[in-house]
């Protein structure tokens, strides 16, 4: 995961900081938000931005800047051909599904449906005793997959077209959650972060073994209903199971209502949706990853306590960002799967036209 976010937030912070940025209602979206969607064009046209889909960002839960474009997608590797993007389209999150699965499994846990973060991992898996003759791999708990810290080989750095990257292979299995628990420790669990989709789809997989309902429909019942989001797909693997890693496919406005969520504790028009207390669990560091940290199955913004931002990335360009402090919800939607340069879209369109954006919008508040 390349990636070098945290500049780019604590520029926007100190932008935000010095402006309330209430929007009405759509309609009257501010003269700044209009001109970041004509730059968002301008540049777009002038191929600077090729194969961005969409941009949505709202701002104390009104819309700022909405703007989608025509390109080339795919669902989960198979060719959607040429597509007028809009808000209606239903699109790949990739890893954006990470942090949603990981609020579910905060749903189920605090329901009691679903085992502790302290409790073996091992152990919740009826059938892999033998594994557990390991005393480093009985060693593992909950908490070490939602943190991604399970200590076992794990390599996603590969193209996710190529069979040899870990994920794929989990996904040709017969058996994923035993492909899964079996690959060898390399390291004690706690220690050191290994990005592994494999742990999200243990995450997954208990969710469904304690719910007794399919990863969707549980989704479908506690998060996406009580937001009003009333399309959406999840993509299965080969055996029928929902992949938590990165299946998940939703219109652009429906993320930013999941981010608007997240902006509000859990909370949507009073009802609360994901416990506080989960959010702000998964929101404390489990593990410095330098210019990042990383929750449970959140990233972090290096600074703050709380983090200043918490945010999914998605390969391919896929993000979403939450800055509650500055009440900011930032999606990007974009094409470039399984380019390790894809993340380079997401900050241009941050740095390069949202900042400028929020600049400007102080400056009309201040009268020039």
């Amino acid at each position: 995961m390349r990636t070098c976010p945290t500049r780019v937030t604590a520029l926007i912070a100190g932008v935000i900081g010095l402006t309330s940025l209430a929007v009405a209602d759509e309609a009257a979206k501010p003269a700044a938000g209009l001109d970041m969607e004509a730059t968002l064009k301008a540049a777009f046209q002038a191929g600077e931005l090729m194969d961005l889909h969409g941009v949505y960002i709202t701002i104390h839960g009104e819309p700022f800047a909405e703007v989608y474009f025509e390109g080339q997608d795919e669902s989960w590797g198979i060719d959607l051909g040429v597509r007028q993007h809009g808000p209606d389209t239903l699109h790949d999150l990739r890893s954006v599904t990470k942090p949603i699965v990981g609020m579910l499994y905060g749903i189920a846990l605090d329901e009691g449906l679903v085992p502790p973060l302290d409790a073996p991992l091992i152990a919740t898996f009826p059938g892999h005793d033998d594994l557990a003759a390991d005393p480093a791999r009985a060693a593992m708990m909950v908490r070490h997959a939602l943190s991604m810290t399970m200590g076992i080989a794990w390599d996603e750095s590969l193209p996710y077209s190529d069979p040899n990257n870990s994920e794929i292979r989990m996904e040709n299995a017969p058996d994923r959650v035993r492909f899964i628990l079996e690959q060898p420790m390399v390291h004690t669990p706690g220690e050191t972060w290994t990005y592994n989709g494999g742990a999200v789809a243990l995450v997954g997989k208990l969710i469904e073994n304690g719910t007794g309902m399919r990863l969707d429909e549980f989704a479908r019942t506690r998060m996406f209903d009580p937001l009003g989001i009333t399309e959406f797909e999840w993509i299965r693997g080969a055996d029928g199971t929902p992949s938590a890693a990165s299946g998940l496919r939703l219109t652009q406005r429906d993320l930013a209502k999941v981010g608007e969520m997240v902006m509000n504790l859990g909370q949507h028009q009073g009802q609360q949706i994901v416990p506080e207390a989960w959010l702000q669990q998964s929101f404390t560091p489990a593990q410095d990853l330098g210019e990042l940290r990383y929750g449970l199955l959140w990233f972090l913004a290096d600074y703050g306590d709380p983090p200043s931002w918490v945010a999914g990335f998605g390969n391919g360009g896929q993000r979403l960002t939450v800055q509650r402090e500055h009440g900011l919800v930032i999606t990007v939607f974009a094409g470039r799967y399984n380019d390790w340069e894809a993340w380079r879209l997401p900050v241009s369109v941050i740095m390069d036209h949202l900042v400028p954006a929020i600049r400007a919008h102080r400056e009309d508040d201040n009268g020039g």
